[in-house]
């Protein structure tokens, strides 16, 4: 088992949803923490357990931030925190896996499925440390979340899309391994 650390200077979650029926808009937290164990042998004894600092939010309009981190959306003042932890992993690939766990966004939790893809081998950084990255998608809807404000549209449909894409890229570096004993 192999134990790591997300890099949190090389870490985020992005998010999209879509806007009056019409386009994406898109937004990021740059503060995303958490630890990765990875079993080679065994891939479904390993786990996540990873974090994001809602205050982070930017989707550059500081307006349209400021709402998202109000009692209308995330409630940063209330839910400063968005938490994931692993229950289940499973190989989907080479590369690839399936990792089931619980998301916990503005206080409530739910289980959800993150479609991890190309989990890199790893490589010695220019500090020698050994890093490896990765990258996982997953599609929520807001509302299971208790995030159910919008505003009708005179034309029919909704300001703000019910969906939300979530993708998290992370660079995680290996922890120096213990001996037991």
């Amino acid at each position: 088992m192999s134990t790591y650390q997300l890099d949190t200077a090389h870490s985020s979650a992005q998010f999209k949803v879509r806007h009056m029926m019409i386009a994406n808009v898109k937004g990021e937290f740059d503060k995303v923490s958490g630890t990765v164990n990875i079993d080679p042998v065994n891939p479904a004894a390993s786990s996540v357990v990873a974090s994001i600092d809602v205050a982070t939010i930017s989707t550059r309009d500081e307006q349209r931030d400021g709402h998202l981190k109000s009692p209308d959306f995330l409630d940063v003042e209330k839910f400063p925190v968005i938490t994931f932890k692993s229950k289940k992993v499973t190989p989907t690939g080479d590369d690839s896996f399936d990792v089931i766990g619980d998301l916990t966004i503005h206080g409530v939790t739910k289980e959800v499925n993150l479609q991890v893809e190309e989990l890199t081998g790893e490589a010695k950084d220019p500090w020698g440390n050994m890093r490896r990255g990765a990258t996982a998608k997953t599609r929520i809807d807001r509302k299971d979340f208790g995030m159910t404000f919008n505003v009708a549209l005179e034309a029919g449909g909704f300001l703000v899309g019910e969906h939300v894409d979530l993708t998290i890229d992370v660079e995680m570096i290996a922890q120096a391994q213990t001996a037991a004993g």
